[in-house]
């Protein structure tokens, strides 16, 4: 029977190209489409859910001289103290915040369950 020595060795490297290939793309998807990583920069408004189980905090952010402005909405569950972002909008200015029930937030004319959605501009 004949060996072939050269299996492992294209076992490995396509390995290790497949794992590189998934940093990169984990890269472009961090730093490009993430907006967890967002931090709000000047406080728009804030408004509490009616049970006062969460607070929901839109943010105006200004990309400098060369891109509009954009409002970062997060939501804080008070109990717990986590905060996430839920609403990421570009060139615009104003954060209209009204609660349908405890759970379900409406900014700007979108509404979000705010224990799951998140609302994106770039994937809308």
């Amino acid at each position: 029977m004949k060996k072939r020595k050269w299996v492992i060795p294209l076992a490995i490297t396509l390995c290790c190209f497949i794992a590189i290939i998934g940093l990169i793309t984990y890269g472009v998807y961090w730093a490009f489409f993430d907006i967890q990583r967002i931090d709000g920069q000047e406080v728009i408004t804030i408004c509490e859910s009616p049970d006062s189980s969460y607070t929901v905090t839109a943010y105006l952010n200004s990309g400098g001289a060369t891109t509009a402005f954009s409002v970062l909405g997060t939501v804080r569950n008070n109990k717990t103290e986590r905060e996430h972002n839920i609403y990421w909008n570009y060139r615009c200015t104003t954060a209209n915040i009204n609660w349908v029930d405890d759970n379900t937030v409406n900014i700007n004319g979108v509404t979000l369950d705010v224990r799951k959605d998140i609302y994106d501009y770039r994937r809308h």
